[in-house]
């Protein structure tokens, strides 16, 4: 059976995560509501959300609805448990998903790092442009406005005399 997701969300009483979707054969819309159990505020968001989409009564209905996402709706379901107003829990959601471009990620721990490099292949493919979207342009060439003299770095200046 193929299903198309629409929308999927979460019902923090009694937990579960409720996803609309389409029936491609029927092309009727339905609702399937999938209960969390065993979930506390202690939970991992992403070790519940792997568990969800893995178990084998769910899988079909949740192919189309990234990992990302129920993630997500995890850590909304966790931050109602530890009492966090929605708007608190969606500001700790936002800082957690996004990227600070002057962090150094050589002082994260490996858990820490993988997670900011799927953040960021997300993003890649999101802004990816193919071959198929119509504003795709094969070998573009763009020049760069050179408004100042460029700098040269000092770590180039000195190899080219060494060889």
């Amino acid at each position: 059976m193929m299903c198309i997701a629409k929308k999927c969300g979460i019902r923090f009483q009694p937990p579960a995560i409720i996803l609309i979707y389409e029936n491609e054969m029927k092309g009727k819309s339905r609702q399937r509501i999938m209960p969390i159990r065993n979930f506390s505020k202690f939970s991992d968001c992403s070790r519940a959300a792997e568990q969800l989409k893995n178990n084998p009564r769910h899988k079909n209905y949740l192919e189309q609805v990234s990992l990302r996402q129920l993630e997500k709706l995890f850590s909304f379901l966790r931050g109602h448990l530890w009492g966090q107003s929605l708007a608190e829990t969606m500001e700790q959601i936002q800082r957690e998903t996004t990227i600070d471009p002057e962090e150094d990620l050589n002082k994260l721990d490996d858990k820490e790092l993988a997670k900011r490099k799927s953040i960021m292949d997300e993003l890649f493919e999101k802004n990816q442009k193919k071959k198929d979207d119509p504003n795709f342009v094969y070998d573009l060439e763009v020049e760069f406005p050179q408004d100042e003299q460029l700098q040269s770095c000092g770590w180039d200046t000195e190899s080219a005399d060494e060889f």
